[in-house]
């Protein structure tokens, strides 16, 4: 390894001690009893060993080809993360789905439960929650007497969350926490004693939301075009023209769902429509399973199938990269996740579901193609690979390094990619991955309409309230017209898109990117390119932003 890799390295080294929670989600030990410090100056020495990275990573030349991938990729993504602090973004952003709060509830997901050190651990990290809670009010606080403060509709769905959390008739996370783990003695009693203090911080962060930061917060839910843009080049990693890309969101989503109409035709009969198609799917008794435990299993059956029949035949799965465990989140919000193995695997790869309240009942049809983007070929190939990978990648490059346009683009190339293999030829479950990726599609022009508050082309092929201004109320319709979804898991998603400003294109827009650059790689190879050679090149490069990732890719 040259110098490159050697700062790469470091920098993980000092990252860790500054990042306790994030140690335990990429599996660094040694931290699982502390979380961050969510001060000011909590986040100023994140940003301060970011910043010295960067001074010195300017004046080191690659020594191969490799370290020049990694040094773009540094370069890139630390540099967002600079950017971004420095203009308020990573200190005032809160939304549904990510926030101080949220990493500080999540990370107890990830945490081992076996044997009384890690349980001691659990104790001692739940006795940690009302601080961290106090030092992330003081910087959301601060950051608010600087003019930097989320949408006041996102603060007050976050203290709804967090009733949700507390609540003992409803998610009670932290008390089920120490519960569930059934310690003996001194260390139950801390154990509930802490549980029962971080219960009680969380809701009153749901206070301070109410009544300390609400007010402040932004009347308008739009984050504009300075911000917008700021989000959209970070959740890439590229730099996209906005226009263009809202424009062509029109024309896949019409492409899409003439595709859907085709195939609901083959599902309920001639000139039937997508409506009729899904009613006649979810009446199918064989497509539906009732109890989200046996739909657990039902994902594992099917991600463990995934695995064995890829493997060796359309991808050279690593051994470590062969166990995904599917799993239910203990809350209750509707997100569906992937989180990365252990650094060392002892935890594998893990897709999670917190069902919403209230939903009992579950479709395989429209889950199938949920199930391999979450799995096998998608993230966790993705990611799980990435790790193994220490002969080619640095400890940045494998642990921390992450584009969501790189990453949800592969997650959703790879779900027309099982079309493109056949293991889709079911018409039920093709109808379920065009729906995703009409989803996906529909996300691209409602995040980019919404956020920029864009006209509605007067030409728009779904003769959509032509020539209004996009506000969250058409968002809302929109998405209910072209989505598939229950109401409790669609309501998610916009509020989600409202508070995640350019995140939510960056899977069908990755995926675009994904797609030009295989087409690249076949205009250039000609007759010696190979699928199976392109997707392990690719996956080789690890996690970095598309434009870094099409530079590389093009010099292969």
């Amino acid at each position: 390894m040259g110098q490159i890799d050697d700062l790469a390295n470091r920098y993980v080294t000092e990252w860790a001690p500054l990042n306790p929670i994030g140690s335990t989600w990429v599996g660094i030990p040694g931290r699982d009893d502390q979380l961050d410090d969510f001060s000011p100056d909590g986040y100023a020495a994140i940003a301060e060993l970011t910043r010295r990275t960067l001074a010195e990573l300017t004046t080191l030349e690659p020594g191969s080809e490799a370290e020049a991938v990694a040094k773009e990729a540094m370069q890139e993504r630390l540099g967002l993360d600079l950017t971004r602090y420095e203009a308020g973004d990573t200190t005032s952003d809160l939304s549904v789905i990510a926030s101080g709060m949220h990493s500080i509830r999540q990370v107890f997901d990830l945490m081992p439960t076996e044997g009384e050190e890690a349980v001691a651990n659990i104790a001692a990290r739940l006795g940690q929650v009302p601080r961290a809670v106090a030092q992330y009010q003081r910087t959301l606080l601060e950051q608010a007497d600087a003019g930097h403060v989320s949408a006041r509709a996102q603060m007050l769905a976050v203290a709804d969350m967090c009733d949700t959390w507390t609540d003992p008739a409803r998610d009670d996370f932290f008390h089920g926490l120490a519960g569930r783990l059934g310690a003996d003695g001194a260390l139950d009693a801390e154990l509930r004693r802490n549980a029962a203090a971080a219960t009680a911080a969380t809701a009153g962060f749901a206070d301070f939301l109410r009544k300390e930061l609400s007010p402040r917060g932004r009347d308008r839910e739009a984050a504009g075009r300075e911000r917008y843009e700021r989000a959209s080049q970070y959740f890439l990693g590229a730099r996209i023209d906005q226009h263009e890309t809202y424009a062509w969101g029109f024309e896949e989503l019409h492409r899409l769902e003439r595709e859907m109409r085709a195939v609901s035709a083959e599902i309920a009969g001639s000139g039937a429509s997508i409506d009729d198609a899904v009613a006649a799917l979810d009446a199918d008794p064989a497509r539906r399973i009732p109890g989200k435990e046996a739909f657990r299993d039902w994902m594992q059956a099917l991600a463990d199938k995934a695995i064995s029949e890829l493997h060796g035949t359309h991808f050279d799965i690593p051994e470590q990269v062969r166990r995904i465990e599917c799993c239910l989140a203990p809350t209750s919000d509707g997100a569906i996740y992937y989180t990365g193995p252990s650094e060392d695997f002892s935890r594998p790869g893990r897709m999670w579901w917190a069902v919403p309240e209230g939903m009992t009942e579950f479709s395989t049809w429209r889950e199938v193609t949920t199930v391999y983007h979450e799995g096998v070929p998608g993230h966790h190939l993705q990611v799980a690979q990435t790790q193994v990978r220490a002969e080619l990648l640095n400890r940045w490059q494998r642990l921390l390094c992450w584009s969501s346009g790189h990453g949800e683009g592969w997650a959703l190339y790879a779900e027309r990619l099982m079309d493109d293999l056949g293991y889709l030829a079911d018409p039920g479950d093709r109808l379920g991955m065009l729906d995703g990726q009409a989803l996906r599609a529909t996300r691209v022009i409602v995040d980019i309409g919404m956020h920029l508050e864009l006209e509605i082309p007067r030409d728009n092929p779904f003769g959509f309230h032509p020539g209004e201004r996009w506000t969250p109320e058409l968002g809302w319709e929109f998405l209910r017209a072209h989505c598939r979804m229950e109401d409790e898991v669609l309501r998610f998603e916009w509020k989600r898109y409202l508070g995640w400003p350019g995140q939510a294109p960056s899977y069908k827009v990755g995926e675009r990117i994904w797609l030009q650059a295989r087409d690249d790689a076949k205009a250039r190879k000609g007759a010696a390119f190979d699928l199976r050679a392109f997707h392990r090149d690719a996956l080789n490069l690890g996690s970095l932003g598309l434009d870094p990732f099409r530079r590389a890719l093009a010099r292969i």
